[in-house]
């Protein structure tokens, strides 16, 4: 399946690029939403299936220690032309290259939603082996009322609950944190979570660096806090 859609991607790679792989094409509210995540971060990040890159330069100049990986050779070229300074390489997200337990952080934004719901635990859980404990983890996915497949432009795609992707979450080792769900009218339902690898650390509620949003209503420890930000999330086909 994954083999299927690097395919597509590399079939549309430019186009794709010149439409999405900037900062430009980045909604006010994806900057914000990430821009509070990396804030308390620490540790090496990875930004897990990073397209043409700009997310990766973007932690990067942040002063983070962040690297690029994804499944796709074409991005991956654009990605190191565009951002020289920044390390990239091809790779899959369900076998990275890292030793066990070094990485601070993961951004895995809309980067599973091709991976078939029998099989997303496969990454999920090689990012909870990547990750140190007390590490971070933010996905961002197409939400719905149910796991279903929809026709993406580029390749099948899923749509997720955010209590059921919570579940696989906390399945694979972590606990949520922040989940956020954007609907918008004429549009895919968007969402985002913020989970923590929880195993070889104390059950406590937050970790120190992370806290909820404002507008954020607790479920406790290991259940989503269901937060709605002021904008929606960009449409991304």
């Amino acid at each position: 399946m994954m083999n299927k859609v690097s395919g597509a991607y590399s079939s549309r790679a430019a186009e794709y690029s010149d439409l999405f792989g900037s900062m430009g094409a980045v909604h006010p509210s994806d900057r914000q939403l990430v821009s509070a995540w990396a804030a308390g971060i620490e540790g090496r990040v990875i930004d897990a299936g990073c397209g043409p890159g700009q997310w990766t330069n973007f932690l990067a100049q942040q002063g983070h220690d962040a690297r690029g990986v994804d499944l796709v050779p074409e991005f991956i070229e654009r990605a190191r032309h565009t951002y020289p300074d920044v390390p990239f390489e091809v790779g899959s997200l369900d076998t990275l290259d890292v030793d066990t337990g070094t990485v601070g952080a993961i951004l895995s934004w809309y980067s599973l939603i091709h991976h078939e719901p029998t099989k997303i635990r496969v990454p999920l859980q090689e990012f909870n082996r990547a990750l140190r404990p007390g590490g971070v983890l933010l996905i961002g996915f197409f939400e719905g009322p149910a796991i279903e497949e929809f026709a993406h432009t580029v390749a099948p795609a899923y749509r997720w609950p955010v209590h059921h992707l919570s579940e696989k979450l906390i399945s694979a080792g972590f606990d949520i944190i922040e989940a956020h769900t954007r609907p918008t009218t004429g549009r895919r339902p968007h969402a985002a979570i913020i989970a923590r690898r929880t195993h070889g650390t104390p059950p406590d509620n937050h970790p120190p660096h992370l806290t909820p949003r404002s507008g954020c209503t607790s479920g406790g420890s290991r259940s989503a806090q269901s937060c709605k930000l002021r904008d929606p999330l960009p449409l991304i086909d």
